[in-house]
């Protein structure tokens, strides 16, 4: 089956040549990085360059956080950090199992790939799948992607790759299982998933009770940078506030539409609230979210 998967996706790649996605990192302290992703959606366009990547340079090596959408992703995020640093790439994280932030593993074949047991599982399960669903969005820029599933799995709270210590924070929420990484060295957290900053939050896995209270944990850090999954960095508490406050205005819109016995359509024609106007893709993640969600707060009532 794998073999007619990669067989199909090939003929759908063509002979183009490889997309560029133009990356540019962005410098956050002395050893520290970002790459930041589009706030869009999938398309041909962008590749699937729609979620953040970071990097931390060590004394003797390079630890990178989320990989991308795809392989060539993952090989334009590695000249870019060969641009800065000799340094090889020994360590990788993924956050979490939806393919904008793993789907770049296979670029990199000398690196330990860290994981939670769940997110290595769905990756193991499902990586196929959302390799073919991007074929057909993105196309070319999927060019010899393949699954690469994490070789190491997290269990705990500290890491130390080669004298630089981690704290890695479990999570979950936007997913069954979110990590997120805290660097006290420089007092940066890379939230992944858990926090999109000014780009309306995504929720085809979430656990709305679930992810608010993972933002309120996350909002008691006293971190100097916050580097979201989507959406560009900040110095302050604003995203996490801004999260909380749109996870909670979309589980009261869903509990009280229900009441009300409103339908999907009447819930998506309500005026958009000020507060969110200035949001990207408030429209389409609105809809997502109504559509995926709303069945379950309507069957709670009978």
């Amino acid at each position: 089956m794998k073999s007619l998967i990669f067989f199909l996706c090939l003929i759908s790649y063509g002979f183009s040549n490889d997309f560029d996605y133009k990356l540019k990192p962005i410098k956050l302290a002395e050893n520290s990085y970002y790459f930041y992703g589009k706030e869009e959606y999938f398309s041909k366009e962008n590749g699937g360059d729609i979620a953040n990547s970071s990097f931390i340079i060590t004394k003797n090596s390079v630890i990178l956080i989320d990989t991308g959408s795809s392989k060539l992703y993952g090989e334009q995020v590695k000249k870019q950090i060969e641009k800065i640093t000799n340094k090889p790439i020994k360590y990788i994280l993924n956050t979490h199992h939806h393919p904008d932030h793993f789907l770049g593993n296979s670029a990199f074949s000398n690196s330990d790939i860290y994981a939670s047991e769940f997110t290595k599982n769905e990756i193991e399960t499902n990586g196929d799948l959302y390799i073919v669903n991007l074929v057909n969005i993105i196309h070319e820029a999927m060019n010899k992607t393949k699954v690469k599933a994490p070789n190491q799995i997290l269990t705990t709270k500290d890491l130390n790759f080669d004298g630089y210590k981690l704290k890695v924070l479990y999570f979950d929420g936007h997913t069954q299982s979110d990590i997120a990484i805290y660097d006290e060295n420089t007092k940066i957290l890379y939230a992944s998933d858990l926090v999109f900053y000014k780009r309306t939050l995504a929720t085809p896995h979430a656990n709305l009770n679930k992810w608010i209270k993972s933002l309120k944990e996350l909002e008691k850090i006293n971190y100097s940078i916050l580097v979201p999954g989507h959406g560009i960095s900040s110095t302050t508490k604003d995203p996490v506030k801004e999260n909380i406050a749109y996870l909670e205005f979309l589980q009261n819109t869903l509990k009280n539409s229900a009441k009300e016995g409103l339908d999907i359509y009447e819930i998506l024609n309500k005026p958009i609230p000020k507060e969110f106007e200035s949001f990207t893709m408030f429209s389409e993640e609105f809809e997502r979210s109504v559509i995926n969600l709303y069945p379950s707060y309507e069957k709670d009532l009978k």
